[in-house]
């Protein structure tokens, strides 16, 4: 298993990576963020370890480039204890965990088990279909670059029909993930939902992305995906 350490104090930077060996891993060492977006994007690694205080770029910065640029290995970012902000920032913007220094060994060498059991899959701080882009932390919706003004449960609804493109999902599948199993409301609320999103995502833009399976579901797919539309 190969891990990259982005950290700028070149020590502790050593210290990780010799503990690592240690450990079985293959690690190496990067003490600058754009040093580690070169690394990251030539070699596949199976984790990162990436410090969010770093001199050229800093680690939210980071996460969000390796995020862009489809690299989806596990990142584990190192924080200040108390720099909750910090974690926020560095988990919005695509990292998998986070842990507060100091730290101990047994604990940073658990937390690498941990991300590198979960498959991998992409992660993206941004979520993209075709020119529609919907910014999960920033709570942001933009088409062509044009801001688009939703109400929450339009947003929900529409952040999970683009975490799952090109899967058809079910109305019970929408109303458990965004209503939740205990929905008691009417019966045609995903269909009511949808309708809107339509007019708002799709209508004014001359676009088709919303699409509904008939009798099975709905998707969310580029333009020159093939559509049944209802």
């Amino acid at each position: 298993m190969r891990v990259l350490v982005v950290e700028d104090a070149a020590r502790l930077r050593d210290i990780v990576i010799a503990r690592l060996r240690e450990e079985g891993y293959a690690a190496d060492g990067a003490g600058l963020g754009e040093e580690a977006v070169a690394k990251a994007a030539a070699i596949t690694y199976d984790a990162i370890i990436l410090d969010l205080r770093l001199p050229d770029i800093d680690g939210v910065e980071v996460c969000a480039r390796l995020r862009s640029i489809g690299c989806w290995s596990p990142i584990l970012v190192l924080t200040a204890r108390d720099a909750v902000a910090d974690r926020v920032a560095g988990l919005d913007a695509g990292a998998d965990d986070y842990l507060a220094k100091p730290f101990e060994f047994p604990e940073l060498f658990a937390r690498l088990r941990a991300m590198t059991r979960r498959p991998a899959f992409e992660r993206p701080a941004v979520l993209r279909v075709d020119d529609l882009e919907l910014d999960p932390a920033g709570r942001r919706v933009a088409r062509g670059g044009v801001e688009i003004e939703l109400t929450a449960k339009e947003f929900a609804l529409l952040e999970y029909l683009m975490r799952h493109r090109h899967v058809v999902l079910s109305r019970e599948q929408l109303i458990e993930a965004v209503w939740d199993d205990g929905y008691q409301g009417a019966s045609n609320i995903v269909e009511v939902y949808v309708g809107r999103l339509r007019d708002k995502v799709d209508r004014p833009f001359g676009r088709r992305s919303l699409v509904t399976v008939r009798g099975v579901g709905y998707r969310i797919e580029e333009e020159n995906g093939v559509a049944n539309i209802a």
